[in-house]
């Protein structure tokens, strides 16, 4: 334990004075009766001592931790759920927050019962996400009664809203941390004062202008690894949080990305995804004057058996530069997610999307007149306030125009402290899941076309996993479509030539090809 002491004194810098508040002795009131009888506050003098920390940590065989990844996915439909979007940049923050933790000494525990730091790695994207925290949160409390010693902490864009740093202050009083996603190097210090002064503490906040490098990371796979190029957002659509939890864009240097991503094909990485709220916008700000379209062209020049991908892109400001980088590339596939949201140019308007359907249009068609086989895969929102049955039918049409290969939907869901959150929403949420079961059917019917198509031929996938239902690889095209096929464990990681054999819908089948 001493070991972890000095490591946390040398990774400590000490805490500006506007932060000084957020470190606190004093014991928060619980909002409600039921917590209070539920919960029993162990003395803090005893407690949460360091000693009583190392003292358990010892006889357990070191310093450990359990990630309760507590982000809540949202729900994917039509393919796997997979992480993307504002969830993809929860999971790149945890593996940087994995990588201190493991620089301090820190090992890993498989349970709760077992750890001795409990981390929530959360979400703020959709209103369910954030209520499955509280409710996991919550029942933590029974463990924290029978071991006081453990630390609980709370991190991420939740933690960023005022209203819920609140309310983990008074009604989780066993919550030791609170911290938000602009804070998360300072980790060494807030566990230091944790452990040895017994004080909760509540960080939020944004600090300068640049992005911090050299920030450790402790990467969740040896195949596939995340890049952030940007933090932030300045679009403000009216129903996202994200600008108000992530603060104002904010670009790494070219050398910076392009030297990591350098690093991560000498070790062996066969896809890195660029990740940025819009990494359309990258470049404002820099020095250096340096779009995305170059930064993607500085990439590409590094040699090597990999792919690049990105995300998101928002269509405002996605460019025919753009486009034709991916055209000429060698790593960059044929495939961009270019969320659309709505197809009526009203509903975007009070979306403030600020780009009409037919500017949407315009790029898928530029970008299939330079990349014939390009995919777009996109995000929709059904039933936004005052959307119209009418108005809901031009995103079908949409849909229908463009054939997307799958979709990310989802039933418009309020965000306190949006505009959107005050807008008059007449419509009932049986009316807008009715549309949604039917936004969902047209989709299906384009899936299942364009999965019919590719039955019989044969695509280079990226090997991602074992499916533990069916017992076959899994593994994902150029163009993001996963298909299932029987094969041995040494391909997981590699890539493979992979043949069609069936489609159902959305699930394709294959064999290795000869």
């Amino acid at each position: 334990m001493a070991g972890l002491v000095d490591k946390l004194h040398k990774m400590w810098n000490p805490p500006e004075d506007e932060y000084e508040d957020y470190y606190e002795d004093e014991q928060p009131e619980e909002e409600s009766s039921s917590s209070r009888s539920s919960y029993s506050e162990p003395r803090r003098s005893s407690s949460y001592s360091f000693s009583d920390f190392a003292s358990r940590s010892e006889s357990s065989g070191g310093n450990r931790v359990v990630n309760i990844n507590a982000k809540a996915q949202l729900q994917v439909v039509l393919f796997k759920p997979i992480s993307f979007g504002e969830e993809t940049r929860a999971v790149a923050d945890g593996e940087k927050i994995k990588g201190l933790l493991s620089e301090m000494g820190f090992s890993f525990a498989e349970t709760p019962e077992e750890a001795d730091f409990i981390l929530f790695n959360t979400c703020a994207v959709r209103e369910h996400a954030q209520d499955r925290v509280f409710g996991n949160v919550g029942a933590l409390k029974n463990i924290k009664r029978r071991h006081p010693a453990t630390i609980i902490a709370v991190c991420g864009c939740m933690t960023e809203q005022e209203h819920v740093a609140e309310r983990f202050k008074k009604s989780y009083p066993f919550v030791n941390i609170v911290f938000g996603t602009h804070v998360i190097h300072r980790l060494p210090e807030m566990l230091y004062t944790t452990l040895t002064d017994s004080k909760r503490v509540f960080l939020r906040g944004h600090e300068g202008e640049e992005v911090l490098e050299g920030i450790p990371t402790r990467r969740d796979g040896t195949s596939r690894a995340w890049v952030t190029v940007m933090l932030g957002c300045d679009n403000f659509c009216s129903y996202c949080i994200v600008p108000y939890v992530r603060g104002r864009e904010k670009s790494r240097r070219p050398e910076e990305i392009v030297s990591e991503c350098r690093e991560l094909i000498q070790a062996g990485y066969k896809e890195i995804t660029l990740l940025g709220q819009n990494v359309n916008s990258y470049g404002k700000g820099l020095e250096e004057p340096v779009n995305f379209a170059e930064l993607l062209r500085r990439i590409d020049a590094i040699p090597g058996d990999y792919r690049i991908r990105f995300m998101t892109s928002h269509p405002k400001d996605a460019s025919k530069e753009l486009f034709d980088v991916m055209a000429h590339s060698q790593h960059i596939p044929h495939y961009i997610h270019l969320p659309f949201q709505s197809g009526n140019d009203r509903v975007l308007m009070e979306m403030n999307r600020r780009y009409t359907r037919e500017q949407y249009l315009e790029l898928i068609r530029y970008a299939r007149s330079v990349m014939p086989d390009v995919s777009f895969t996109s995000d929709v929102i059904v039933g936004f306030p005052g959307e119209t049955y009418e108005e809901f039918q031009d995103t079908l049409s949409l849909i229908r125009e463009v054939e997307f290969t799958s979709l990310f939907t989802f039933i418009y869901s309020p965000r306190e402290g949006t505009k959107a959150a005050k807008m008059p929403d007449p419509v009932s949420h049986q009316e807008k899941t009715q549309w949604f079961a039917e936004l969902l059917k047209v989709q299906e019917e384009v899936a299942a076309r364009r999965s019919a198509a590719m039955v019989g031929q044969t695509y280079r996938v990226l090997v991602e996993e074992r499916n533990e239902k069916s017992g076959l690889l899994s593994g994902r095209t150029a163009s993001s479509v996963v298909i299932d096929f029987p094969g041995g464990e040494e391909l997981i990681g590699q890539y493979a030539q992979v043949k069609v054999t069936a489609a159902r819908s959305w699930m394709l089948s294959g064999e290795l090809a000869e």
